[in-house]
């Protein structure tokens, strides 16, 4: 792997806000309080991608992970932060620059069935990128897409066929083959098995390392299922009420966790072994992001919560080689 990574981000944040609407704003000319909603979706995440690596990305529903591959794939912009691709900032980039940036990011999401275009034809939703962006020629695109439907498990025989006449594993297939019909260089596979049923998945998965092998690609793979992302990732973010809270390559975190957080997810995850397991949740419940609590995100879930984590945000710093933790719990072990 290069020493320079393809994706740096620094800083990323994500804010939603909801004006105060027509009735709020009357209701304040009579002396009410109403004031416009925002959530901090997203909160100071720095994340690093270095060329032909999987990095997983963890963490429960809300967590903002899929908020991160949303900006990340320029589907929805970021309220603060820097993002470098391939050394450049995206903020200094020329036009030319922009587009390339746009075609080498490309994304996969979570329902197969909702992202294709049910009144499109499969040569038309793989052709019509490459065509549109003069990657190939129109008389070429039959040709092209059927091409990248082999190499991604399918017969050229189903180009004139529409979305609903294929099986969920088929149609993220189908989903697969457009992404890489604009030649990316990293793809963002946000949930992107985990509507599928259990086989299929394994075949997917499989195929995402075989494309891996033989096209050169980088992979930000998003889910909250620990398992695939064990199998699938080179290191693994695990985030929290939108915070980064532990990175670590794989075999590191999931043989010797240290964040509290990512500890109690690598307890839910089911072992095969003999014998009863006495099952203990993760207490309470994730934390709304209108009202997020002060200090560390995770203190009131925390069993190792301490006065200083309910007024302190812990900083997410080195704790090893190629390992970084937001836990007050590491100063007080290495003093």
């Amino acid at each position: 792997m290069s020493a320079q990574p393809i994706l740096t981000v620094k800083g990323l944040a994500k804010t939603f806000v909801k004006p105060v609407g027509l009735a709020g704003r009357i209701a304040n000319l009579f002396g009410a309080n109403e004031k416009r909603l925002e959530i901090r979706a997203v909160s100071d995440v720095d994340l690093s991608v270095a060329p032909g690596e999987v990095v997983g990305i963890v963490g429960e529903s809300g967590c903002g992970k899929s908020t991160v591959a949303r900006i990340l794939a320029g589907i929805s912009p970021r309220s603060a932060g820097e993002i470098a691709w391939q050394g450049v900032s995206l903020d200094a980039m020329s036009p030319a620059q922009r587009r390339d940036h746009a075609l080498s990011v490309q994304m996969i999401f979570q329902d197969p069935f909702a992202s294709l275009n049910p009144r499109m034809r499969v040569v038309d939703i793989v052709g019509e990128a490459p065509v549109a962006h003069g990657l190939i020629k129109a008389s070429e695109r039959r040709g092209y897409v059927a091409g990248l439907m082999e190499k991604v498990g399918l017969s050229a025989a189903y180009l004139d066929r529409f979305p609903h006449q294929f099986s969920g594993g088929q149609r993220q297939r189908i989903g697969i083959a457009r992404a890489l019909a604009v030649r990316p260089k990293l793809i963002i596979c946000d949930e992107a098995v985990a509507a599928l049923d259990v086989s299929i998945q394994a075949q997917v998965l499989n195929l995402f390392m075989d494309l891996r092998d033989d096209l050169g690609l980088t992979y930000l793979f998003i889910s909250h299922n620990l398992g695939v992302v064990e199998h699938i990732s080179d290191r693994v973010v695990i985030m929290y009420l939108g915070r980064v809270v532990e990175v670590a390559a794989t075999e590191d975190l999931f043989t010797d966790p240290n964040h509290p957080y990512t500890k109690l997810l690598l307890e839910q995850l089911p072992v095969l072994e003999p014998g009863e397991r006495d099952y203990q949740p993760i207490r309470g419940e994730l934390p709304s992001p209108l009202a997020p609590p002060p200090g560390c995100p995770f203190n009131p879930r925390c069993p190792h919560a301490m006065p200083r984590c309910r007024s302190e945000v812990p900083a997410l710093r080195p704790i090893g080689p190629g390992r970084l933790s937001a836990c007050h719990l590491n100063d007080r072990a290495a003093a």
